[in-house]
């Protein structure tokens, strides 16, 4: 089937949607700012939006691959070990995760004490290099490989992840710390109940946001560091031999699994923060 009739068969069948819910998305208030919709709408709409965005992919130039190319596009990459590419990237990213936690949240909690707060300023401010001018120095200091890469990894996602983690603890109301004076806590107790337990739900929230950037990250240090492969290096090699097909679906695979990824987070601040939510206007 030619693109532009595939293109028009998604458009169509979104339109149908779309015609098909317009009573229910008039009875809700899915056109108003802040409207509430009920989950049947909102997944309707979800619907049509990606039949929509489909149709435009299938319609436009002629040198982009098909939908049906991308997927076949998987056969070929899955001869080329698919598996243990995402395998290694996977690893690759939740050590870079797990490492720029364990390496931001201490100094960023700590920046309460003003003698470490020029640090956490200081630091945070290196977001603004670039990761290039960087390489040579971390293969001297990490030897290259697999610690390379998740040192780049780390340092680009770091600097962002301490400057979000800083910004929240900076705008804690003097209030929370009245309250915790009244109720006769020390220092560090108020650190811990109004600083860490007070607000973990923003630092969960703030880990999620700059998890995409490492998993963004990943597989452009892995087509700079091909040492042990990876979804990157993988791209890169499918991109030289212009095959737009594989590096759709590798892309595709990118994007699921960081969708995947963001949706574990949201699971585990819902877990751990039951009650964050409850005076949001859109829940």
């Amino acid at each position: 089937m030619r693109a532009d009739a595939i293109a028009g068969y998604l458009l169509g069948v979104g339109a149908g949607a779309l015609l098909l819910r317009v009573r229910s998305v008039r009875e809700t208030d899915a056109f108003v700012p802040n409207g509430h919709v009920t989950a049947r709408v909102r997944g309707a709409l979800v619907v049509v939006t990606l039949a929509v965005l489909v149709g435009a992919w299938c319609a436009g130039p002629a040198f982009l691959p098909t939908p049906l190319d991308v997927v076949r596009a998987f056969g070929r990459l899955w001869g080329d070990g698919l598996a243990l590419h995402l395998y290694v990237s996977l690893t690759t990213n939740l050590q870079s995760i797990a490492l720029s936690c364990l390496l931001t949240l201490p100094l960023a909690y700590l920046s309460t004490l003003p003698a470490l707060r020029p640090l956490a300023l200081i630091v945070s401010k290196l977001r603004f290099l670039g990761l290039t001018g960087f390489v040579m120095l971390f293969t001297v200091v990490f030897g290259g490989g697999h610690a390379l890469k998740v040192a780049l990894i780390v340092f680009g996602m770091s600097v962002f992840l301490l400057t979000s983690i800083y910004d929240i603890v900076e705008s804690i109301p003097r209030e929370a710390f009245d309250e915790a004076r009244t109720l006769r806590m020390g220092r560090w107790r108020m650190v811990l109940e109004v600083v860490v337990l007070g607000h973990f739900d923003e630092v969960l929230n703030a880990i999620r946001q700059n998890a995409a950037v490492s998993w963004m990250m990943l597989t452009m240090v892995e087509g700079l560091v091909r040492f042990e492969g990876g979804l990157g290096a993988l791209m890169l090699a499918q991109d030289r031999h212009i095959a737009l097909d594989g590096v759709f679906a590798i892309q595709g695979l990118v994007l699921v699994i960081g969708l995947l990824q963001d949706v574990g987070f949201v699971w585990l601040r819902k877990m751990l923060c039951p009650f964050a939510d409850l005076t949001l206007e859109r829940r």
